[in-house]
């Protein structure tokens, strides 16, 4: 992105849900994407823990883009917790080599007014790649959580395999949870998945935690955290206590 381009409209699909109105007086200020390459064979991994808010306040405009050449036989992983924005947006492009792999897990909380998107876009443009995608939304009051997720499949790309997992639990029927997980494949020998699920807590679980002496509040709390849990399986065990340890901090916030 930059200032020379239009800003975009509800008919581009990539910003079909995005609060356009908050953006606008922003969109000047927007720098292109960050570009990353991960050399072949190299592992390297990444954490987003806060949104850069452009005016420093929670009701501001938080807007990262990245832009991610994955090289042959290389890795490269991205956990997210999308929450400090009135409007938040990761948008994400990753092209994998031969061989590569990207693994993507975030987790989207939200409340109050709250748009908050992950948009992705993963190219498998060799044989024998490999990327996991996997998104926990968890939505409170009015807020709105949306998961835009394509995955194309170039011809020669064949041996390649792809998943997506996107689940929303909504705590208010205020709420609103949007996904739309897309692949587009033109090879023929590939293994691709994907699958997208709205719901609420199940009260059956609740009152068996409650018959147990468990208070309502610490059970709700225990049932999110490994709702959301499921996007960081895949962290170095270190890694993933910072970000879980801030996801519980969060989620203290929705209920």
């Amino acid at each position: 992105m930059s200032a020379i381009q239009p800003l975009p409209t509800w008919r581009d699909e990539a910003w079909r849900y995005g609060d356009l109105k908050a953006l606008e007086p922003v969109w000047p200020k927007l720098a292109g994407p960050e570009k990353i390459v991960v050399p072949a064979g190299e592992k390297i991994s990444r954490q987003i823990l806060e949104l850069p808010v452009l005016d420093g306040t929670k009701d501001g405009v938080g807007i990262v883009d990245l832009d991610i050449t994955i090289g042959d036989n290389a890795t490269f992983a991205l956990h997210m917790l999308v929450s400090d924005a009135g409007y938040g947006r990761v948008q994400v492009k990753a092209t994998l080599g031969k061989g590569a792999h990207f693994e993507l897990g975030g987790a989207i909380l939200g409340n109050g007014d709250q748009t908050l998107e992950i948009v992705t876009e993963v190219i498998h443009a060799a044989p024998d790649g490999t990327s996991n995608q996997v998104v926990r939304s968890v939505l409170a009051e009015k807020a709105t959580g949306s998961f835009l997720g394509k995955v194309n499949v170039a011809r020669d790309a064949q041996k390649t395999d792809a998943a997506q997992s996107v689940k929303a639990m909504l705590l208010d029927r205020t709420a609103t949870a949007n996904a739309k997980p897309e692949l587009e494949i033109f090879a023929d020998d590939v293994k691709c998945a994907h699958g997208a699920t709205v719901g609420e807590l199940d009260n059956q679980a609740l009152f068996y935690m409650a018959s147990r002496g468990l208070p309502p509040e610490q059970a709700r709390k225990l049932m999110l955290h490994a709702f959301i849990a499921d996007a960081f399986v895949c962290m170095d065990e270190a890694e993933r206590e910072a970000v879980e340890q801030k996801a519980l901090k969060l989620l203290e916030n929705l209920l």
